[in-house]
């Protein structure tokens, strides 16, 4: 089992302290229709499994300062309560600048983004806003146990 989930655990542990919970898991057809407008937005991106396989366990994550991008409102089969920093939306954002079309943002936190970098093959941390480069991991499992284990230091 990736080492996120162990840490997940624990932010839901955290959350039911304060009367709060993870969000819903995202469903095939949500996940499905995000694939399908990925291609049309942003090109020919395919979605590591992994962060598929997030996207079933929590419709992406706003704690403590760190944000993991879920499947967009709009795509959503039923409304949620509260905002979703939608993966399609946000890297659309992020594309307003040149420089950083070269990379698949996954995720963001006060000091850094998450992403894949398309011209390296690689995930990596990157300093917000400069761009200058944290580290870089193997896998987007290992980048998201990093930034999880960061944020409950």
């Amino acid at each position: 089992m990736p080492q996120w989930k162990d840490l997940l655990i624990e932010i839901e542990e955290i959350e039911k302290k304060y009367g709060s919970s993870l969000r819903n898991p995202a469903s095939d057809t949500e996940i499905i229709k995000m694939n399908h407008n990925i291609q049309q937005k942003l090109g020919n991106i395919v979605l590591p499994k992994s962060y598929i396989e997030f996207l079933k366990k929590i419709n992406g994550l706003d704690f403590n300062g760190l944000v993991i991008y879920g499947v967009d409102d709009v795509l959503l089969d039923k409304e949620e309560d509260e905002d979703i920093h939608g993966f399609i939306e946000t890297n659309e954002l992020w594309y307003e600048n040149d420089w950083q079309k070269q990379y698949i943002f996954f995720g963001d936190s006060d000091t850094a983004w998450y992403c894949y970098d398309l011209k390296e093959s690689v995930y990596v941390e990157l300093d917000k806003p400069s761009g200058t480069l944290i580290q870089s991991f193997e896998s987007f499992d290992s980048m998201l146990s990093d930034a999880l284990e960061t944020i409950l230091l």
